[in-house]
C-alpha cells in the first residue's frame, strides 16, 4: 500500500460515521464534514479548500468496506 492510500485510509477510518466528508486534493486529510453533502462543501469552502473530495461515510464500517473502496478507486 502507498503511503497516499495509507493516510487516505487512515482519514476515512478516522472521520465521522454516517456523514459527509470533505476530504483535501490529495484525499489525506479531512478539511471538513457536514450533515448533508451541501453542508460539507459549504464546510469545506470556509476552510479555504474550494474543490474537494467528498464522500459519505456509512453508518458502521464493515471489515473489509474501506479496503474494498479503495481497490474499486485504484482499479
Amino acid at each position: 500500500m502507498s503511503p497516499q492510500d495509507a493516510a487516505r485510509l487512515e482519514a476515512l477510518r478516522s472521520s465521522s460515521l454516517d456523514s459527509w466528508v470533505a476530504l483535501s486534493e490529495d484525499e489525506t486529510k479531512i478539511i471538513a464534514v457536514g450533515t448533508t453533502y451541501s453542508e460539507a462543501a459549504e464546510n469545506s469552502e470556509r476552510a479555504g479548500v474550494s474543490d474537494p473530495v467528498i464522500v459519505k461515510t456509512p453508518p458502521k464500517w464493515a471489515p473489509l468496506s474501506v479496503i474494498t473502496a479503495l481497490r474499486t478507486r485504484l482499479c
